[in-house]
C-alpha cells in the first residue's frame, strides 16, 4: 500500500502595491525559488496601509501547504 502523502506549511506575508491579488501572487512566486513541492494555500489575513486617504500599500498573510518527500525521492 503506497504511503499517504504528508504535509508541512509554512506561513508568510506577500505584499503589492497595485492589489490583494498581487500581494498573494507575489508571495507564492517567492516562495517557490525555495520551497517545492507545493500544494495549496490559505489566506489568514489581509491588511493594508492608508496614505492620503487611500490604499497605499498591501499586505497578505498566508499558509502555504507543500508535501514532504524522503531523501531518496528528490
Amino acid at each position: 500500500m503506497k504511503d499517504l502523502t504528508v504535509y508541512k506549511t509554512i506561513e508568510i506575508t506577500g505584499t503589492s502595491a497595485s492589489s490583494i491579488e498581487e500581494a498573494l501572487n507575489q508571495g507564492i512566486k517567492r516562495a517557490n525559488r525555495s520551497v517545492k513541492n507545493m500544494s495549496w494555500f490559505q489566506l489568514i489575513e489581509t491588511r493594508g496601509n492608508i496614505v492620503k486617504g487611500k490604499v497605499h500599500h498591501w499586505q497578505v498573510t498566508m499558509k502555504i501547504g507543500f508535501a514532504l518527500v524522503d531523501a531518496d525521492e528528490k
